[in-house]
């Protein structure tokens, strides 16, 4: 294990409701809840004085109210919070040499040998400071020798604030902790933990590891490993352009403006499916269309993070519509997302009920089981061939991928 790096893991504290304090400040102090609004609504976010009464993110909306009448109820907009994540990555981005950006509101930043100049602790500081003072964000972070035991120490940090875990320390740091700050423990393996009779970390610390192979197979190794403070995997140079996109030559040029939609729908619908099973988001979508005189045009659009059909589809054909000069020929189209986050499943929280939520998790449970075109837009239907590797897992498509249209 390399003790001589020094990770920060940055998080902004309860990310949306500082937004939104910052544009509405009689906000502050008070507790608010953000998400889907009505009845069926879902709290993607809440603050601080919201949590004292025991809400949480994922939470209907409905309970919420009931644990806490006086809340204040926002409906998210992300278009707000993309605007704010991308102030703070600009002053990040600025001031260290390599930084990974995992979601909308968290950083890992890599600044081993940067104590010959100034002092990786003191670096990271006047970075919170600077954060802090030039976007308004409240914002902590949790300094260490890896990522695991830095994001577990900006946990321990938070609201607003910052530790630094000295290198060997790590050990005896976690172990009066529980389990669920482990950061791959959720629910279900928690639940696991606790049958075991396992809730600190310590209890796993003191395990052989043999013991947690076996019970939890190879998840319990990796759970094992992190709490005992062990975690080589790098810092990932953040790049703001990762995209995946998908593009069809037609066998014959066509001006068929209905199988053109069709195949741009499913195209779309596609791409949104593959973001929203990496977990990731999107924040601008490119159309790109050849005609048979190999004249090629592109626009691009930049949207609120989102990973989900009904608010990327209509952006792909008002693209569409732009760039299509009728009576020609065409001979190619393409779609492509790009400047891609992690982080989906909270800003699709905003949905405003959760028949939306429930029915594309449906849906994508059925592609994920009989193969990606399974469930379609019948607008889509046009589309045979539609589908692609998946750039998050590497998996092939499936067989359909490979017929003719």
């Amino acid at each position: 294990m390399n003790t001589n790096r020094s990770i920060i893991h940055m998080d902004l504290d309860t990310f949306f409701v500082s937004c939104e304090r910052l544009l509405d400040s009689r906000l502050i102090g008070k507790p608010v809840l953000i998400g889907g609004t009505s009845d069926r609504g879902v709290v993607a976010s809440c603050s601080y004085e919201a949590r004292k009464f025991g809400i949480h993110s994922a939470m209907p909306m409905r309970m919420a109210k009931i644990l806490c009448p006086e809340a204040i109820v926002l409906r998210g907009n992300s278009g707000i919070y993309t605007k704010f994540s991308k102030n703070v990555t600009d002053v990040i981005k600025e001031s260290v040499p390599l930084y990974e950006k995992t979601s909308i509101d968290e950083f890992y930043i890599d600044l081993t040998g940067m104590d010959k100049f100034f002092g990786c602790h003191k670096l990271a500081s006047e970075l919170r400071q600077r954060i802090i003072k030039e976007t308004g964000l409240p914002i902590s972070f949790g300094l260490s020798i890896n990522k695991t035991v830095s994001k577990i120490a900006t946990g321990e940090a938070k609201p607003n604030n910052q530790i630094r875990i000295i290198s060997g320390t790590e050990k005896p740091f976690l172990a009066p902790l529980s389990v669920k700050k482990i950061p791959m423990v959720g629910n279900v393996t928690y639940k696991a933990l606790c049958d075991l009779g396992v809730k600190r970390i310590q209890t796993v610390q003191d395990m052989p590891v043999e013991l947690m192979h076996r019970v939890l197979g190879k998840n319990g190794l990796s759970i094992w490993k992190k709490a005992n403070g062990i975690d080589n995997s790098p810092v990932v140079q953040y790049h703001e352009r990762k995209s995946i996109s998908t593009e069809r030559t037609f066998n014959k040029d066509t001006t068929d403006v209905s199988k053109l939609r069709g195949i741009i729908i499913a195209m779309a619908e596609n791409l949104a499916y593959q973001l929203r099973r990496g977990n990731k988001l999107t924040a601008c979508v490119t159309f790109k269309i050849r005609y048979s005189d190999f004249q090629t045009y592109t626009q691009q659009q930049r949207i609120p993070y989102s990973a989900m059909d009904h608010n990327i589809i209509p952006v792909v054909l008002d693209l569409f519509k732009k760039l299509y000069h009728r009576r020609l020929l065409v001979r190619l189209i393409g779609v492509k997302f790009s400047h891609l986050v992690e982080g989906g499943h909270q800003i699709h929280l905003f949905e405003d009920n959760e028949k939306q939520l429930h029915l594309s998790e449906a849906i994508d449970k059925m592609r994920e089981r009989f193969g990606d075109r399974a469930v379609i837009t019948a607008a889509g239907m046009e589309a045979k061939s539609i589908s692609r590797w998946n750039p998050f897992t590497g998996e092939p498509p499936p067989l359909l991928a490979n017929r003719r249209q």
